[in-house]
């Protein structure tokens, strides 16, 4: 009779440790409590991203080379490497002194030559008084207008000679063509310059706005980017601050490299691009496209095995229903199929779940 109740004992208590597996499993489906909230799926619009890698660079004709088209010495230098810059600024002055010498004589050569065109005016006139009157030879007073026009022409030669002693003395100031930052110094105050065959460069100039970030997309996913695309990357100086820009371009053309194909994708740097200096290696996200989902908080959505699963709370009771999701990102989940925005969702307390996860 004892080894009677003794197994009686043991069934039952198989069967109910048997049971409320079953239950934590999630077979059974739970009632509501005061602790389980509720949720309706929200509706949002997400984005599609391709991810690559890429580095700032300078654009084609951003850097522009400063240099004097005269010889002479540097008597002053304005600008040191790091220096800003506005289009038309001074950077440096070479020695005016040869160019002011050449200017005077020029101008002195002009009055003689004007004093000589008067003389031959004078002469020029008096003669087509006296042919009138057939006191001199035709052939002299010929010679005398003809020497009024080579007069003209001379003082016109002269007049140029010292316009252009004039261009070359606005070449003493050597101005910056763009507005920039100063990036090289290859000169220095006394130093003398020698222009005979190429400009000397004074100073390397990198224009405002001139850097770009070119990205490497991999043949996979350059389908997806088209121009226009915006953008976001950081680069490894300022991790925590997101970069703003634009797709411009895609090449054409492969880049291949140790037998991966990558196409490079030109981006415009939209906002704080005086942040960045070439050569930073940046990680892009560029922004291929926008879809609706609905999304639900991770905490209420269920697993069981291969199934996932959500509960809909009903006039009923709590309903156990299967859905399909998408992306994650740790607080919310994708809902693509199984419940729609008008459904509330209850969210599964911790404990419970947690207790749920050690039972499977």
């Amino acid at each position: 009779m004892a080894r009677s109740r003794i197994a009686v004992l043991v069934l039952l208590l198989a069967g109910g440790g048997a049971a409320g597996f079953y239950l934590l499993r999630g077979n059974i489906t739970p009632s509501p409590s005061a602790a389980a909230q509720s949720v309706r799926p929200e509706q949002r619009k997400i984005s599609n991203t391709v991810n690559a890698s890429g580095t700032v660079r300078l654009r084609v004709g951003s850097e522009v080379r400063v240099g004097s088209q005269l010889s002479g010495i540097v008597k002053k230098l304005n600008v040191t490497i790091g220096s800003h810059v506005n289009a038309g600024e001074l950077i440096a002055e070479t020695d005016d002194a040869p160019i002011q010498a050449r200017l005077a004589q020029a101008e002195a050569q002009a009055q003689l030559d004007r004093a000589t065109m008067e003389r031959a005016s004078v002469d020029a006139q008096r003669a087509q008084r006296l042919g009138s009157q057939g006191l001199i030879p035709v052939q002299q007073q010929q010679d005398l207008e003809l020497a009024l026009e080579e007069a003209k022409a001379k003082y016109e030669k002269s007049l140029r000679d010292r316009d252009l002693v004039k261009v070359d003395l606005r070449y003493v100031e050597i101005r910056a063509p763009i507005s920039g930052t100063v990036a090289s110094v290859s000169t220095q105050e006394g130093e003398t310059v020698a222009a005979s065959f190429t400009a000397p460069t004074f100073v390397t100039i990198i224009g405002d706005n001139s850097l770009q970030l070119v990205a490497m997309v991999d043949e996979t996913d350059i389908a997806n980017v088209k121009r226009g695309n915006p953008v976001r990357f950081t680069v490894d100086s300022y991790p925590s601050q997101d970069f703003p820009g634009i797709v411009e371009s895609v090449a054409p053309k492969a880049t291949i490299v140790s037998g991966v194909v990558n196409y490079e994708v030109t981006i415009d740097i939209k906002k704080n691009a005086r942040l960045l200096k070439p050569d930073m290696t940046a990680n892009v996200s560029i922004e291929t496209a926008q879809h609706e989902v609905l999304l639900l908080p991770s905490k209420a959505v269920q697993h069981d095995g291969e199934q996932t699963f959500v509960y809909i709370s009903t006039p009923g009771g709590p309903q156990r229903r299967q859905v399909v999701i998408g992306a994650q990102n740790g607080e919310s989940v994708e809902i693509k199929k199984g419940v729609s925005r008008g459904d509330d969702v209850l969210l599964i307390p911790s404990e419970t779940r947690s207790l749920a996860k050690s039972a499977g």
